[in-house]
């Protein structure tokens, strides 16, 4: 069976997208099938991957409105190895749309039904907010990664994030677990970052992920390349980082 992961924090700017493109580049890099879908109307991930986002045969958008079928939207960039279903601006619209529909959490669900097998791993890069989409992925997903900067506000953000995987978990996807929580752009100099990581440790205890992603040029260049960092520059600390929690996240699911 695959495992479905929502990449999610409702703050932005906190590396979910970074880390959904590198996380998928990291663990097709260790022999996994990886599927991204990108649920973000801002279609980042899919740019970051090196697809056009203004020139799709299909996108996640036509998935949900029933316009086309999962395997015309699949693509799969030759660079970095590992399929995508892409997002637009078109994704804007599901938002509406998709409050007119009986069952509108599980649609999501229902696409990824049809064509998750194929895979090891699918991972749901989500925007920042909890809107429809957001809890569209929740409900699709057996596990959430929380991307974290370990900054002054870090905690206070997760407060709501947290409230909302309760009640998912209690009304509408009992299954859905925390993966982990994951330091994002960590500075080991910084003292501000070590304080914050020391509250999360406390807090989540052993759903911290050990590995961290470090403020890495490398890894910050890659997207505009269209390419994960692994592609771009296997040997940065940011790539090490994502293989590093490639296998963090494969030894949790063999436990």
């Amino acid at each position: 069976m695959p495992e479905i992961i929502a990449i999610a924090n409702q703050k932005g700017g906190v590396g979910k997208t970074t880390t959904s493109v590198n996380l998928a580049a990291a663990l097709h890099a260790t022999g996994k099938k990886t599927l991204l879908v990108d649920l973000d109307t801002q279609g980042n991930a899919t740019t970051a991957c090196g697809i056009d986002k203004s020139n799709l045969e299909a996108s996640v958008y036509d998935l949900f409105v029933g316009a086309a079928t999962a395997d015309a939207a699949l693509v799969r960039p030759e660079a970095n190895g590992f399929w995508v279903l892409p997002a637009n601006k078109d994704l804007m619209a599901a938002e509406i749309q998709l409050l007119e529909f009986r069952e509108r959490e599980f649609q999501l669900k229902q696409i990824l039904a049809g064509i998750s097998s194929r895979f090891d791993y699918v991972l749901i890069d989500t925007p920042p907010s909890m809107n429809i989409l957001t809890i569209n992925a929740l409900a699709a997903s057996d596990g959430v990664i929380i991307p974290v900067q370990c900054e002054y506000y870090a905690l206070e953000g997760l407060t709501g994030l947290l409230e909302t995987i309760n009640k998912i978990q209690e009304k509408i996807n009992p299954k859905l677990t925390i993966k982990g929580v994951l330091r994002t752009m960590f500075d080991v100099r910084n003292s501000l970052a070590g304080e914050v990581a020391g509250q999360l440790k406390r807090h989540f205890g052993n759903k911290l992920f050990w590995t961290f992603i470090p403020r890495n040029v490398r890894l910050a260049e890659a997207p505009s390349f269209g390419l994960s960092a692994l592609a771009y520059d296997r040997n940065c600390l940011g790539a090490k980082a994502y293989v590093s929690l490639a296998k963090e996240i494969t030894k949790k699911t063999m436990e």
